[in-house]
């Protein structure tokens, strides 16, 4: 018995007709008679023939294939977004190619290998790289808050993003709502927790609490949390709570907490920013504000696919609203610490 797979020639051979009508009957065309449509699935049939995906998708000069470029994989936020980016294209055929431009080959661009490879769009979850002001580029979403480069490209691009600015203030008012009025915050470059930063420095104040503010040179990883939680529970000792830039820098500042003896909610209150499955764990139980990571994706999606299918019609930005996930990391300040 042949392991060789069977080939549309094969089948026309075995059929009895040309390889343009298994293409017509493959195709579902309503041009094909029923004698020889019947002919040609019996024949594909017996013989187990599976038609190329890769092959159908040239000649209709589509790939089904979607690039996407991130920064951090160590980022639990993109596994979220991206199982969101399947939910909404998977359906339709498309596949995903995920890119982290931090430990990508630096020898080529991960633009220009998406190019090469004829994606059919692209997502970007990261501070969009300049490459993207070239011309002849497929149809692009930017999930997330992204710092944009002055060049137009923010006019060009359909946008998805939670509103990072209620999401800050949410947290302020859980915070002051529980009787905190001395608030630590950890912060680092990125836009997403810049817009954190600047909504819970200017309105925490309004409800009259005082806000203490760090910013980490780097991504909003563990080390983040933790070193800046250390420093700032060491210099502002009466902080009761903390709100960090999200979920990965929120564990970096329990980990500090339990090094100080800072009993975590009852001596200190952690806040983070993502509910990713971290801070969802048992083990942690993370008071955390609910971006829609997962929404995000499929809202991107949903855009990107529509711009694959042809819609041209002006940009589009999608803000979606965050919610508050309570859990076990906050409590009442007592009536010492007020």
């Amino acid at each position: 018995m042949s392991s060789k797979r069977p080939t549309i020639y094969d089948v026309a051979e075995a059929a009895g007709v040309s390889k343009s009508l298994v293409s017509l009957v493959l195709q579902g065309s309503p041009r094909v008679g029923d004698q020889s449509r019947q002919a040609v699935e019996a024949a594909i049939a017996q013989l187990g023939y599976r038609p190329s995906r890769a092959a159908a998708n040239l000649a209709a000069r589509r790939t089904k294939l979607v690039g996407v470029l991130i920064d951090d994989y160590t980022n639990l936020w993109f596994v979220d977004l991206v199982r969101g980016l399947h939910a909404a294209l998977g359906p339709q055929g498309y596949r995903l190619s995920v890119v982290d431009v931090a430990t990508a080959d630096q020898a080529e661009d991960p633009v220009e290998s998406f190019l090469s490879m004829r994606v059919d769009g692209m997502v970007v979850g990261m501070d969009p790289p300049r490459a993207l002001t070239a011309q002849g580029l497929p149809p692009i979403v930017v999930a997330g808050t992204r710092e944009v480069p002055d060049t137009g490209l923010a006019a060009r691009f359909d946008a998805v993003a939670n509103d990072d600015a209620a999401g800050a203030r949410l947290v302020a008012d859980h915070l002051v709502g529980l009787g905190h009025t001395r608030l630590g915050h950890l912060s680092v470059g990125s836009g997403a927790a810049r817009i954190r930063r600047a909504a819970f420095e200017e309105y925490a104040p309004t409800l009259g609490a005082r806000v203490i503010a760090t910013s980490w040179d780097g991504p909003a990883i563990d080390e983040a949390g933790y070193s800046g939680a250390l420093a700032l529970l060491t210099e502002n000792p009466d902080v009761t709570a903390i709100f960090a830039a999200n979920d990965v820098m929120a564990v970096g500042a329990l980990a500090a907490a339990r090094e100080l003896g800072r009993d975590v909610p009852g001596a200190l209150s952690i806040v983070g920013y993502d509910d990713t499955s971290l801070a969802a764990s048992r083990l942690i139980g993370l008071t955390t504000v609910n971006d829609r990571s997962f929404d995000v994706g499929v809202e991107t999606g949903k855009l990107l696919a529509d711009r694959m299918g042809g819609d041209a019609g002006e940009p589009v930005t999608v803000i979606l609203p965050p919610t508050l996930t309570v859990r076990h990391t906050t409590l009442r300040a007592s009536a010492e610490e007020r």
